[in-house]
């Protein structure tokens, strides 16, 4: 498995109590809020969509740091150490930071099956 499935399970349990739906992506699983992606695990960590406007206070944070892709920083994207994500305060105020930039998201519409 390419990402740890108990970092999965603590993301999973800390956001139980919302409609979000899982998703394999890159080797990892997403969690999706609406159709929008809240936070993923991969290997070696966490992802947390915490938006422009929360980046910066995302990451002075603990074990937080730009999530990379290609070489370049992700902005509104952060990458988490476990150790971060099993901290309840740290993964709280991540989460908090995901659920409100998600939910300032209008909800995606489902894409018509290709034929």
């Amino acid at each position: 498995m390419a990402f740890d499935p108990g970092l999965a399970q603590t993301l999973r349990d800390a956001l139980a109590d919302l409609p979000v739906t899982e998703k394999k992506m890159f080797g990892g699983l997403a969690f999706l809020l609406h159709g929008h992606m809240v936070c993923g695990v991969h290997k070696g960590g966490a992802m947390v969509r915490v938006g422009k406007d929360r980046y910066a206070e995302a990451l002075a944070l603990k074990g937080v740091a730009p999530m990379m892709f290609t070489g370049k920083p992700m902005v509104a994207m952060v990458d988490v150490e476990d150790a971060s994500v099993a901290d309840d305060a740290v993964r709280g105020k991540l989460l908090a930071m995901a659920l409100a930039t998600v939910r300032d998201l209008p909800p995606k519409v489902a894409k018509p099956a290709k034929r």
